[in-house]
């Protein structure tokens, strides 16, 4: 096995608070934005105007979203072939043909010399609607009740599985107040990066808990807080290995991967940093903090 660190000894237990103090600082940031300016929600759950085009000659997509920035027109931009493209803009229905006509006029401006003709024009209903979005809301929480019976079950301790959840809560928060900072679109490809994040951080949590019981079984009378720091500290090289391999694929699709992809490639950057983070930060401590709450 490739190792990264050679043998390190830490002290995360001791430096617990100012990882929850940092913590405490996301969070705050991610609820005072969602709060203020609310979430940026996609086409996906909004609706809004389609508008289907075909030039005359070949368009790059590039000059299509820059002729619509010029514009101020904020899009999903979806390539048909060519020629062909799908524009579609954030709206009500009764806005279908002000914004189509707006649409247009940036192409006629901005695109001189190469015409076009409209295909089709009209209004998308949102994807997500609010019974679908109750239905969501209510698996997330089932899921999360669902990962605390397991590993409970699996580390007979439900404060365990507790933690892993609160950590990987504290993952999915702050990549969605990093989009709500940043306002970046929420849609439907966003909440699979959410939910990705979330698997991806109680995978990693449980990696951990299975070397603290394996030196409960081999050191019964190790204090917990010694436990737990020689835990993470076995575990450690694993972690950054496994998560900078990751960062870097994402880092990549991040720099290199286009406009399609930015939003959801920097979703899953802001997630597999906090994931790494509460790992070793948040889960672990959580369970020390919990076994020595009245000490």
């Amino acid at each position: 096995m490739i190792v990264l660190l050679k043998k390190t000894n830490i002290d995360f237990i001791r430096k617990r608070f100012i990882f929850f103090a940092i913590s405490g600082v996301m969070i705050a940031a991610g609820a005072v934005s969602m709060a203020v300016k609310g979430v940026n929600l996609g086409l996906d759950f909004t609706g809004g105007t389609l508008l289907q085009l075909r030039f005359d000659k070949p368009v790059a997509t590039g000059d299509i979203r820059a002729a619509l920035a010029k514009a101020g027109i904020e899009t999903t931009l979806q390539s048909l072939d060519r020629n062909a493209y799908q524009v579609k803009v954030k709206g009500s229905q009764e806005k279908v043909n002000e914004v189509s006509d707006k649409i247009l006029g940036a192409f006629t401006a901005n695109l001189p010399g190469n015409a076009f003709t409209e295909e089709k024009r009209d209004y998308v209903g949102p994807v997500v609607g609010r019974d679908l979005a109750k239905k969501a809301v209510f698996a997330f929480i089932l899921s999360f009740f669902g990962i605390i019976i397991y590993v409970a079950f699996r580390f007979s301790n439900p404060v365990w599985g507790a933690a892993g959840v609160l950590a990987l809560m504290h993952d999915v928060f702050v990549a969605a107040g990093a989009l709500s900072i940043t306002n970046r679109e929420l849609d439907l490809v966003i909440v699979a990066a959410l939910l990705t994040i979330a698997g991806y951080s109680i995978n990693d949590t449980i990696v951990i808990f299975d070397r603290m019981r394996e030196n409960m079984r081999m050191f019964p009378r190790m204090p917990l807080g010694q436990l737990a720091n020689t835990s993470i500290n076995e575990t450690l090289s694993r972690t950054l290995i496994t998560n900078l391999t990751v960062l870097t694929v994402v880092a990549i699709l991040f720099v290199f991967g286009g406009e399609v992809i930015n939003n959801f490639a920097f979703t899953m950057l802001v997630g597999s940093i906090c994931g790494t983070y509460s790992t070793i930060a948040i889960a672990t401590p959580l369970v020390y903090q919990w076994d020595n709450k009245g000490k």
